[in-house]
């Protein structure tokens, strides 16, 4: 079969280490025994042929049309489990229609927004298995106090325990990319619903986020803030410097400053 090329405007990077491939695979877990799995990206299916090994219940999904042809040619038994679509905008939680795991190298350019996806999704996917930039998978996987903690820290680690895995060099691709990679992994935790709105939580969270170097008494201004929670010393610190319940606790005393 002829092979894919990488298109640049889909931020292809094709992984060629077969080495590199089986150790993303072995790093899918099954967490919640789930045996469902959805690899996002998979080009010409290097990381797919060890997943198949596994006998997972595979299903993938390629926005690139020219992949879905050769994939459909190389596993011609997976059938309409070879999903053409964009996975950003379609419906996967009804085409999986169970909990699933989710595994994949991440297309640099949207990795950040595939995780939004997937937090829309917490309630069914399970695990993430995947491949990015190591920027981004040191940031998602940073404790709180570090430079590299951010958003998708904070709303990523009150629904997943996450571990980065490994880093891998830009030889192992084609084209190699200008930037180190690296693997991590998220399990679902236990956490059904956070103590606090949800919605809310999430905006304070971006909030805090959008301006780092200022105190959360200047982020969080425009959210309309009482005079009492003004001068709660939690004001004083900056978004990097509060974890998870910490958001939460912050989300809950903004709630009640506006219902008195």
């Amino acid at each position: 079969m002829e092979k894919v090329k990488p298109k640049k405007h889909l931020g292809q990077h094709f992984l060629t280490d077969l080495g590199i491939a089986e150790k993303i695979a072995k790093s899918l877990t099954g967490h919640q025994g789930i045996r469902k799995v959805l690899e996002i990206g998979p080009g010409m299916g290097v990381l797919t042929d060890f997943l198949l090994m596994q006998d997972w219940d595979l299903y993938l999904v390629d926005i690139d049309s020219e992949s879905i042809r050769y994939l459909h040619k190389k596993y011609p038994d997976l059938g309409d489990k070879i999903i053409e679509a964009d996975f950003l905008t379609g419906d996967f939680a009804t085409v999986m229609q169970e909990p699933y795991a989710i595994v994949g190298n991440f297309p640099y350019n949207i990795s950040s927004q595939i995780f939004f996806k997937v937090l829309e999704q917490r309630h069914q996917v399970t695990e993430v298995v995947c491949m990015l930039q190591k920027e981004v998978a040191q940031r998602i996987a940073s404790p709180k106090g570090n430079k590299d903690y951010g958003i998708l820290s904070v709303l990523l680690q009150a629904f997943y325990d996450i571990e980065y895995l490994f880093s891998v060099s830009p030889e192992v691709f084609n084209p190699p990319p200008k930037v180190n990679s690296g693997v991590i992994r998220l399990k679902r935790n236990e956490i059904n619903k956070l103590d606090c709105d949800e919605k809310l939580f999430f905006r304070v969270v971006k909030q805090g986020f959008s301006t780092r170097r200022k105190t959360l008494r200047n982020c969080l201004k425009s959210m309309g803030l009482t005079e009492s929670l003004n001068q709660d010393p939690i004001m004083d610190k900056r978004a990097e410097q509060l974890d998870v319940q910490e958001f939460v606790g912050l989300t809950k005393k903004l709630q009640e400053s506006w219902n008195q």
